[in-house]
């Protein structure tokens, strides 16, 4: 009997100890999505930028990752300006309001391009486009990377 109980016991122990070890590992891996859009925004494609490129739009692309994601392959002519630190370089985004900003970062799991898209609309700017499929999205049609 008291054997029993010891073991069964000892399996609580461990059945505790497991739920303790595991779960900040799972949460922690567990990476949060984008939303699917964002108020005062306009949410764009690859392909919508691809063309805004091809045709010369008057447009600041703004890669929210952080500087070696940015070194490894960025958009043509964006600007690194990591989400992070955004409101430290302010002074990098236009000063008329209704110039076009694009934000991009790692895709739909990356909240980068959407808390740096977020920031500028809270700042007033209102031609802000928001490509949530970022980098992931871009280099899967075969689009080129500077």
């Amino acid at each position: 009997m008291k054997m029993k109980r010891a073991r069964s016991s000892l399996w609580g122990w461990f059945g505790l100890l497991a739920v303790i070890l595991i779960s900040p590992a799972s949460i922690a891996g567990d990476k949060k999505h984008a939303p699917e859009n964002l108020a005062g925004s306009t949410l764009v494609d690859a392909d919508w930028v691809k063309r805004a490129l091809d045709q010369k739009e008057p447009l600041l692309i703004i890669d929210s990752r952080i500087k070696d994601e940015y070194l490894d392959g960025h958009l043509p002519g964006a600007v690194h300006l990591n989400a992070d630190n955004l409101d430290l370089y302010r002074e990098v985004l236009p000063a008329d309001k209704e110039h076009p900003v694009l934000f991009y970062c790692n895709g739909p799991k990356c909240l980068k391009s959407h808390k740096a898209a977020a920031l500028a609309i809270e700042w007033g700017y209102r031609k802000v486009y928001w490509f949530r499929g970022g980098i992931p999205e871009w280099s899967s049609l075969g689009y080129p990377v500077e």
